[in-house]
């Protein structure tokens, strides 16, 4: 549900027009100029580089002196400004109603409150569309400014806080027509769409003339369509591009900032690329030089792209040297081509619901530099000097025509399904398929379904038992949303372009797990500001130093439903996740629902004993050990093959683990490049799992957590499933993509991830005796048994001999509550004793963007990933249990597989005290503060509707 007017109104009220007397503005949103929509970026840089004459403004000297200073980052190359801030806005209007300033100062001024003001409902655009507002209901003037005038631009601002002035305008003849003219093109109006019906039906004309506009898709068609033929310039990366390499971790902090944050893409040498300066600052003159040189615009091709984590700023990177302006929109981008021989499926959707073109195609004939025509209706790759054909592809759906047409898959959902409720609504029917490309539905006429295809179908509300075929497109529900630190500022502004209020979602949920141990001074405005926007808008905030998104988001679930999170790691280990990008995170957190082309799926089937010293996480790196030894993986990127990307990966075969265990398997799935991945449990673990968590989260809500009516709700449906305990599961005659067999019988010793490549696999006793410098046991792979096993482990061979450890070793528990119980149980002294960095809870090192291991060494870690430059600087990093990686700390390298199994004896002999979980309804403090929680009849209602 989304928010009143008057409630946005009451918790803005900091950011009304009664701030106009604050001049001192923040240095950090200091003055922008004015950007036309369609500049290049060589335009730019000369547009920034001008002269400014002297001004009798307040606003404007610091306005310019943020231009200046702007100029100087990326070493001198310049960058564009930022977008006006609320304060800056509520300044620039006073002085355009007062006598202070010049008329050539004051049409500057109102260029840059058109041009350089965020859209939807950031502060900033709260404040312009109240001036507005006022101006063009006449309540107030300006002799800049006429009504009509007012009302154009309240229609440049895309939905939000503009929505409702420009439907009351309906009704007045003087602007009427303007304000009908506008609002057609407006597609953020969401329940406000009731209001023009209603309109209609009282027989307003200027309503009826909106709603037949939005019938007839006059928003979409008014688009130019995609042309026949690109003609590109290009960018060739070879290798493997992660999103490591387009949005570096280290930089994590500029995301928000997409003109900063794009001069790190790229900025680590490698074959082809030329960094200005290398480990820091890309190569914006080679990109710069090649579009010069051939005057054409360039696309971004690569082997393999877009592997790793889900980062809407990977994709903002590339549009930012790629892409156009989009007008009235500062500092964001659209449209470009992105050519792959492999893109990984979060990015190519990522790249979609930004408006670009992602084609996968063979790209070994494509070289730097290179001028193509890329034809997308022909799907033909040609020379265009030469007219020869270089290749051949076939779009992954013709549905991404209109996407790139639309600015993006998620207008195109929100703009088609006005469509429709615009033609139902003038009796027309809801089909839209006279002017839209509608997704092919395949063949339904199959013997059975997966594990995963009924979860999804039934969040489609599908009958029981049925499910949602490979290739279908559909929209599922989005139970449970996850938003971490390092990518929730982003979110925030996707939110706010969407005009959400209101999370529909019905869990929304945000960490501080990425920036807390070590935050800049961006990080700490992040983590005052960003839990109120979550909050108010009905969601659930955590707070820094709580711990990892995963490990908290977890214990929230609800068994056998669909949800997704902005970060690749969001695996449930029951029910079923679809990571994505920022931009799309929003958009299920708003709307509640998801744009899904049903997966394939691979099925992991494990059979036989786990043999002695053998643990889950070499299970874990079992699935690509097989993968690769039965030729269904490569770790060659050119030409790489990998039966796992964009596919489901169901794992059977292991009913009796602990949910905790589970997620390590179902964690890694992103490491594979799966779209998702689910685990068939038994209803045991899963009840000992939801009884615990229902205690936590009545813990929460006792320690002033919020928003308390969501977690209430969550609650209150945990019980009613305890209460009736019914899981779904596979039909026995569902068909995969691929079955795999994994025989625990034969897994005999661990296998690690080799440096720089998780899928990269290798036994034990190939890798035996490889020194080791550093170990880091943390991450969400991670949980209590772990650390208990590594301090026993410490305690033995180093503390009670009085050994010095030959390695620096990490220790960063998953969340407080782990860090809380292994103070009590006295591990943290062992940790001390034996010399341990022990971390904040939270991600540490595993994401690379806080501390790091030294340039160049060798490292063990129990982290997700090991791309190359993402724990250090060059370190050589092998994946592996958090028990070897105890071990190594201890020996100083990979120890030999009898010694393994020697230190292994010593923690299988304690195993049962070791591998105990949290479970906090066995905790005394949570269970006595959880029976301080009442709840109310209401939220029992809500939840036993769902």
């Amino acid at each position: 549900m989304f928010l009143s007017r008057q409630a946005v109104r009451r918790s803005l009220v900091s950011w009304t027009l009664a701030s106009h007397a604050r001049r001192n503005l923040q240095t950090a949103h200091r003055r922008v100029v004015a950007l036309s929509p369609k500049r290049t970026a060589v335009q730019q840089t000369r547009h920034y580089s001008r002269s400014f004459p002297a001004e009798a403004s307040v606003l404007l000297p610091e306005y310019h002196a943020h231009v200046t200073e702007r100029l100087k980052e990326a070493n001198g190359l310049g960058i564009a400004p930022k977008p006006l801030s609320a304060e800056q806005v509520s300044t620039l209007i006073q002085e355009l109603q007062g006598n202070d300033a010049t008329e050539a100062e004051k049409q500057e001024m109102l260029e840059l409150l058109v041009h350089r003001v965020p859209p939807g409902v950031d502060e900033a655009a709260y404040v312009k569309a109240t001036w507005l507002s006022a101006i063009a209901k006449g309540t107030e003037s300006c002799s800049l400014v006429s009504r009509k005038q007012a009302v154009e631009w309240l229609g440049t601002m895309q939905g939000g806080y503009n929505v409702a002035t420009l439907i009351e305008l309906l009704q007045d003849k003087e602007v009427a027509d303007t304000a009908a003219q506008q609002l057609s093109h407006t597609l953020l109006v969401f329940d406000a769409l009731h209001d023009v019906i209603e309109l209609h039906e009282n027989g307003c004309k200027p309503a009826t003339t909106v709603l037949e506009s939005w019938a007839n898709a006059e928003w979409f068609l008014s688009k130019p369509d995609v042309p026949e033929k690109y003609t590109v310039t290009v960018f060739k990366v070879t290798g493997e591009t992660n999103t490591d390499d387009l949005s570096p971790a280290q930089d994590a902090w500029s995301r928000p900032d997409i003109p900063l944050h794009a001069a790190s893409m790229l900025k680590n040498a490698r074959d082809g690329i030329e960094p200005v300066a290398d480990g820091s600052i890309g190569p914006i003159p080679q990109i710069r030089k090649l579009q010069q040189d051939t005057g054409f615009p360039l696309a971004y091709v690569g082997d393999v792209v877009g592997t790793g984590s889900s980062r809407k700023s990977a994709t903002n990177s590339v549009l930012w040297y790629f892409g156009e302006d989009i007008p009235y929109v500062p500092n964001l981008r659209t449209g470009s081509l992105c050519l792959g021989g492999k893109i990984a499926p979060i990015f190519f959707n990522t790249m979609e619901d930004s408006g670009a073109l992602p084609i996968e195609l063979d790209v070994s004939n494509l070289h730097m530099g290179d001028v193509i025509d890329v034809y997308p209706y022909e799907g033909v790759v040609k020379n265009h000097a030469t007219g020869k054909t270089i290749t051949t592809f076939e779009l992954k759906t013709q549905v991404l025509l209109d996407e790139v047409r639309a600015g993006g898959r998620i207008p195109l959902i929100i703009g088609r399904g006005l469509t429709a409720k615009a033609r139902e609504a003038l009796g027309r029917g809801s089909a839209v398929d006279d002017v839209f490309r509608m997704p092919v539905q395949p063949d339904s006429n199959v013997e059975g379904f997966t594990l995963a295809q009924k979860m999804v179908g039934a969040a489609c509300g599908l009958p029981e038992g049925q499910g949602v075929v490979p290739g279908q497109y559909c929209e599922p529900r989005m139970t449970s949303v996850g938003s971490q630190d390092t990518t929730g500022p982003m979110t925030r502004d996707e939110l706010r372009g969407l005009a959400c209020l209101g999370f529909s979602a019905d869990l929304v949920m945000q960490s501080f797990c990425h920036t807390a141990a070590y935050p800049k001074p961006v990080d700490v405005v992040t983590h005052h500001t960003l839990p109120d926007f979550i909050r108010t808008r009905g969601g659930v905030s955590l707070r820094p130093g709580d711990g990892i998104i995963h490990s908290w988001l977890n214990r929230m679930l609800l068994p056998d439903t669909v949800g997704t999170g902005g970060d690749s790691h969001t695996r449930f280990p029951i029910g079923i996740s679809f990571p994505a990008g920022s931009g799309l995170v929003a958009f299920a957190a708003a709307t509640g629902i998801m744009p899904l082309d049903m997966p394939e799926s691979v099925l992991v089937r494990f059979h036989g004993e786990m043999q002695p010293g053998i643990t889950l996480r070499d299970l874990v790196q079992a699935i690509p050990y097989t993968a690769l030894k039965q030729g269904l993986l490569t770790t060659e990127k050119k030409g790489k093959k990998n039966v796992f990307s964009g596919r489901v990966l169901e794992i059977e075969g292991l009913p009796d683990l602990k949910c905790e265990q589970a997620f390590e398997l179902s964690d890694a799935s992103a490491e594979r490049s799966a779209a998702g991945c689910t685990i068939q449990l038994n209803e045991e673990p899963i009840i000992e799992y939801l009884n615990s968590n229902i205690v936590m989260l009545k813990w929460m809500i006792s320690e002033g957590y919020g928003d308390a009516r969501t977690l209430e709700r969550r609650i209150k449906a945990m019980e009613k499933w305890v209460a009736n305990p019914v899981l779904m599961k596979p039909d026995k005659k569902a068909s995969y993509a691929q079955v795999i067999e994994i025989d625990l019988n034969e897994l005999k010793e661990p296998v690690l991830a080799l440096p720089n490549d998780p899928d990269a696999s290798a036994l034990l006793s190939e890798v035996a005796g490889t020194p080791i410098d550093e170990v880091f046991i943390g991450s969400c792979m991670t949980n209590i048994g772990h650390f208990r096993a590594a301090g026993k482990l410490l305690n033995a061979h180093a503390v009670k001999k009085s050994k010095v450890l030959p390695t620096r070793l990490w220790v960063a528990p998953p969340t407080k509550m782990d860090e809380a119980q292994l103070i009590e149980e006295g591990y943290y002294s062992i940790y001390g004793s034996a010399g341990a960095r022990t971390e904040m809870p939270g991600c540490s090192l595993c994401m690379g963007n806080q501390a790091r291991v030294a340039p160049g060494c060798t490292t063990v870690s129990t982290s997700t990933r090991n791309f190359p430059n993402r724990l250090g600087q060059g370190a050589n990093v092998f994946l592996a249990s958090a028990e070897l990686a105890a071990i190594a700390s201890i020996e100083g390298k990979l120890p030999t597989v009898d010694e393994y199994m020697a230190y292994m004896s010593e923690v299988n002999a304690t195993a049962a005290d070791t591998y105990r979980y949290l479970n906090f309804d066995e905790l005394p403090d949570f269970v006595e503060k959880a029976a301080t929680v009442a709840m109310s009849d209401e939220l029992k209602a809500a939840a036993s509707k769902m």
